[in-house]
This record gives structure tokens, sequence and C-alpha cells, in this order.
């Protein structure tokens, strides 16, 4: 077996060795950018759509690592509030940012950092670890979402929980089971 694979990297750590400074910010750049594309992916159900951007948050967390993922979600923000339409729906901007979505939106680095974290510690090797990890970053932007829905609309938390949480559940289910299935298959077509 090889040693690159006895280490506690992620995926494109392994596959695109040695990441130096310049394919470590070409791969946040690029990851942000796709964070963006998943933005525009939108099934609306409510005040609140579903989107593809937790797929790609906990994917890139998974595949980047704590330290790059979260810079990637940090960059998306960035861009996003800075003017470019990247977030859902084209929208953007500082204010669209710090509207009743704000709160999911926010939760983007923090949700990337700990799948990342996971993954460097080898839950991104077989399913059930890889979607367990990203469960848990789905709970946190979930979480962070549901307080900052609360507290901007001035409503009761438990009012809000089905509109910003509960309703989200099955669609986060299979975001995370296709996200957890690509993680172990990458192992495998590396070890070959």
């Amino acid at each position: 077996m090889s040693t690159a694979f006895e280490n506690n990297e992620t995926l494109l750590g392994v596959a695109l060795a040695p990441l130096d400074l310049v394919r470590q910010v070409g791969l946040v750049i690029g990851f942000s950018l796709l964070t963006a594309l998943a933005a525009q992916v939108v099934i609306p159900i409510g005040p609140i759509p579903v989107t593809g951007q937790t797929f790609a948050v906990l994917l890139i967390g998974a595949l980047l690592g704590s330290r790059l993922g979260a810079m990637a979600m940090i960059a998306y923000l960035i861009e996003g509030a800075s003017g470019l339409p990247f977030f859902q729906s084209g929208h953007f901007g500082l204010l669209y940012l710090m509207g009743p979505t704000g709160g999911y939106l926010i939760a983007f680095p923090a949700a990337a950092y700990v799948t990342g974290a996971f993954a460097e510690h080898g839950w991104d090797r077989r399913f059930l670890t890889a979607a367990a990890a990203m469960a848990i970053g789905s709970a946190i932007i979930m979480l962070s979402g549901w307080a900052w829905f609360s507290v901007v609309m001035r409503t009761s938390p438990m009012l809000t929980l089905y509109a910003t949480v509960i309703k989200f559940i099955p669609g986060d289910l299979i975001k995370i089971t296709l996200a957890a299935a690509v993680l172990p298959s990458g192992w495998k077509l590396l070890k070959r």
C-alpha cells in the first residue's frame, strides 16, 4: 500500500500532490465557482428553496480538507457579497447575505471545515463514515440557518423549525448519499 494512503490526507490532496501554493489557490477559486454554479440549481419549496449549494459545500470540504474547504467557502461568500450573482438564483450583495437565508450561507465555511477535518482523519474512505461526516456538516448548516431565520424574521424558533429544517431533511439525505458515494469510489480509483 502506498504511504500516501496511510497519511491523513484528502482525496484531492493525494490525487494532485504536491499541493503547492498555486494549486491551492486554484482549487479554492475553482471550488468557490463550483459552489456558485451549484447555487443556481434551485427547487422552490417556499420562502427557503432547496439548492445544490449544500451538496457542493459538503463535497468540497471532504475533497479539499478543513483549511482549503473553509477557504473556498469564504471566497464564495466574499464573491457573492461583493456583487457577483453567485447566491441562489443569481442573488448577490451583502444585504442578501444578511437576509433571512444568511444563516445557511454563513455556516458554509464551518460545515466545510468540519467535514474536511473528518475526511482528513479517513472518514471519507468508507460510505457510512463519509455520510456521517457530511450529516454533521449538514446539521451545522441547518441549525445556523434555523437560528438566523428565527432572529431575522422575529419568530419563535419552534414555529420556524418545519420551514427551515424539517422539510429539508429528505433532500439533504439524498445529497449526503450522493456525495458520500463519490468519495470511497474516488479512493478505490486512486489505489489502482
